[in-house]
């Protein structure tokens, strides 16, 4: 081939690609403007929405404070992890690699079982599931959180893998008031007693966030972002007292433990005149952070010999809140209401002689009723009668006032329905007669306390109306409402519902109770230096359910010239030694227990006379004080301190609280916002030995002392090897 055809070739094939090259070109640019002016819109929009993330922005739940600040429940932020197993996959040349995928599985279950201590087995099947949607954990700290983020950076894993915001609900005081507070789910949503009630307030209302974010789900800002701040849940003051309720606790589950009370019991303060509940317990309890856990009442033995449908049936009684969720017969603690509606109803008088005759039963349609303690009280007055807890008395007193005059007042006291106590599962059931269907039996064991049912917390706001010169308060558990958003308070004030008695009648029954109390059944109540009225109560189990065994209660006013507290105690079914017998002083010596505590922490005046602890001071208060002026104010009233606290630190809390009797040198803890750790020690067995000796095994333990008596040690409350808190009273007694 000649030289100038081969150029002539060489120029055609350069022709050619040239304009191959610039066709191709052409096509880009078309196609280039085909996305940019066509599908530009589509395109960005796909490319938005795979970047952009909506997620929903969860409100803070409210605490719940007691009445003196405390926190009894409180949410802090924690996340949930998540993941999509169908998205944990490796892609080779757009298809599965079912090996590497394999492995990288295994790799995430196990960094997950590793960081958040969890079974690998059991975590590797969801890691592997086919479902779209697996939870791994939830609420799970930010250190953890953390770590975990930081090995999907270092292991660039990060697809399928979802960190969800979330919160963790806590209590504080663990069991304290459990089956009153109740708890929340996993979703953060109220189950029980007033997380349940509460819910739609304390819960608040959800926000949204919209946003870019990257592979590692972190967020990038840009002007597109939307976000719509979440209301968060209102903040609950409560009427509840938590002082008063450990005090309540710790001798309500001593009297359960004690007299082996199969069914436990529960205990109600309340304050008369507003109807605030003070204190409100029922035992056995349980730990409120770990709610679905073995009660700590059980022995684990026992546990596992249960199946998981006894275990639930179980956990589902502790939850529950018998004080206002189940009914009783109220026994001769009802003798107070039968007593006041006569008296009201001009159908008795107080002091009366010769008023009523006991031949130790009652013939009544020709079947014969026992007096409670089946003694011949012979003639009596009506003062006589409640102070004796005589039945053939309160049997002739309810054939004068009848059935339908006793049903009419039962209304006015609220017994026929809810007391509208703003908390879950009250009962509003009441088991009454039909009116109609009233005989002379009926009506004779009713005057007594027996044969219907009500709630205890109907019985102590009923009782509670005698103490507040007969008006009937609601019983009050919230005291305030506050928006933590915008700092506004909505109070919660007291209800009056009605005038059920007269003042005069009210005062007369009070009087009643402080001699049952001085020198009748109540006796064991007594407490020196203050007025004390109460009224002893045994009821017998429904015929129909015998297992129930006998119910014992007491309910106890203080103080009697002017009630500040009313205090329902109520034990069920005890078993050990006499404590089923009828009769047995078990509710009134612990309502004396409870009460010795109380009132001086009420700041209740009490004769300094009649003090039975040797050498007791009053504890002052030293709260919202400095630390400095605190420990001024304590060694001056020859107390010690102890904290770690700066001096110029505000003293939230004390140990031993206000109004403590303690000897001279005790100790007293002082606690802030920021040192506020609590030390537990072991109570050592103080019995049978000599005052120095007892002195020198609670100081080395920083536990304080209450004696009374002399001698060597005879009883000592707490028992041996309980736990309690630094500065814990020790109350000994010492005899012979």
């Amino acid at each position: 081939m000649s030289r100038v055809k081969k150029l002539y070739t060489t120029s055609k094939k350069l022709t050619i690609i040239m304009l191959a090259f610039f066709v191709l070109l052409i096509l880009l640019i078309i196609r280039l403007g085909f996305i940019q002016f066509v599908q530009g819109a589509e395109l960005k929009e796909k490319m938005y929405n795979q970047l952009i993330t909506s997620r929903l922005v969860d409100p803070s739940r409210g605490t719940i404070y007691d009445v003196n600040g405390k926190t009894l429940a409180v949410s802090a932020p924690v996340d949930t992890i998540t993941i999509n197993p169908k998205s944990i996959v490796v892609l080779k040349g757009g298809k599965l690699d079912e090996e590497a995928t394999k492995t990288l599985k295994e790799k995430v279950a196990k960094a997950f079982s590793d960081i958040f201590e969890l079974d690998y087995e059991a975590t590797l099947k969801k890691v592997s599931s086919e479902n779209s949607y697996e939870t791994i954990i939830r609420k799970v700290d930010k250190d953890k959180v953390d770590t975990l983020k930081a090995w999907m950076k270092e292991e660039e894993c990060s697809s399928g893998i979802n960190i969800e915001e979330d919160t963790k609900r806590s209590y504080p005081y663990e069991n304290l008031a459990s089956s009153l507070i109740g708890f929340c789910g996993n979703d953060n949503q109220g189950l029980y007693g007033l997380e349940l009630y509460w819910d739609n307030i304390l819960t608040g209302t959800p926000g949204k966030v919209v946003t870019s974010q990257d592979a590692f789900q972190d967020f990038i800002p840009d002007e597109n972002q939307t976000y719509i701040p979440a209301e968060n849940g209102y903040d609950l003051t409560l009427t509840i007292d938590a002082n008063i309720q450990a005090i309540v606790e710790k001798y309500l589950k001593k009297a359960c433990i004690e007299n082996g009370c199969e069914r436990g019991g529960n205990v109600i303060a309340m304050d008369p005149k507003t109807g605030d509940i003070l204190a409100m317990a029922t035992y056995p309890d349980y730990n409120l952070n770990t709610p679905f856990e073995m009660p700590s009442y059980l022995k684990e033995k026992d546990w596992k010999k249960m199946s998981s449908e006894e275990q639930t049936k179980t956990l589902y009684s502790v939850y529950r809140n018998r004080a206002v969720s189940d009914t009783y017969e109220p026994g001769s603690v009802f003798k107070v209401i039968s007593a006041a509606i006569a008296l009201e109803e001009d159908k008795a008088s107080t002091d009366k002689a010769k008023a009523y005759y006991c031949k130790s039963y009652e013939t009544v349609s020709g079947i014969d009723i026992d007096c409670a303690h089946r003694i011949k009280h012979g003639y009596q007055t009506l003062r006589d009668a409640l102070a004796h807890s005589c039945n053939p008395a309160f049997i002739q007193l309810g054939q004068k006032v009848g059935a339908n005059t006793f049903y009419k007042y039962y209304d006015a006291f609220g017994l026929f329905q809810k007391t509208g106590i703003e908390t879950a599962e009250e009962n509003g059931s009441p088991i009454f007669w039909n009116v109609d269907k009233v005989g002379p039996i009926e009506l004779a064991t009713m005057s007594f306390g027996q044969r219907f049912k009500i709630t205890p917390l109907q019985m102590i706001t009923a009782i509670s109306s005698v103490a507040n010169n007969g008006m009937l308060m609601k019983p009050r558990i919230v005291s305030e409402m506050k928006n933590t958003d915008n700092g506004a308070v909505t109070t919660i004030d007291p209800v009056q519902v009605r005038q059920v008695i007269s003042k005069e009648t009210a005062e007369e029954v009070l009087s009643m109770m402080e001699t049952v109390v001085t020198s009748g059944t109540g006796r064991y109540s007594q407490i020196k230096g203050y007025s004390i009225g109460g009224k002893t109560g045994t009821s017998e189990p429904d015929p129909g359910n015998p297992d129930e065994g006998l119910t014992f209660s007491f309910v106890s006013v203080s103080p009697v010239e002017n009630p500040e507290i009313v205090m329902l105690v109520t034990l069920y079914n005890p078993t050990k030694g006499n404590a089923n017998s009828v009769g047995t002083p078990i509710a009134a010596i612990a309502s004396q227990q409870m009460l010795k505590e109380i009132l001086p922490y009420m700041q209740i005046p009490v004769d300094s006379t009649n003090n039975t602890s040797r050498n007791a001071t009053t504890l002052p208060n030293v709260t919202n004080k400095t630390v400095a002026e605190a420990e001024k104010i304590l060694k001056n009233a020859g107390f010690t301190c102890s904290t770690s606290a700066k001096s110029d630190e505000l003293v939230t809390e004390q140990f031993p609280v206000k109004g403590s009797q303690l000897t001279k040198g005790s100790i007293v803890k002082l606690y802030t916002e920021t040192e506020n750790t609590r030390v537990s020690k072991k109570v050592p067995d103080l019995m049978n030995k000599n005052l120095s000796q007892v002195k020198e095994e609670l100081k080395k333990r920083n536990l304080n002392l209450n004696v009374t008596g002399s001698g060597i040690v005879v009883s000592q409350d707490p028992l041996p090897d309980t736990s309690v808190e630094e500065g814990t009273i020790i109350k000994i007694t010492m005899g012979k």
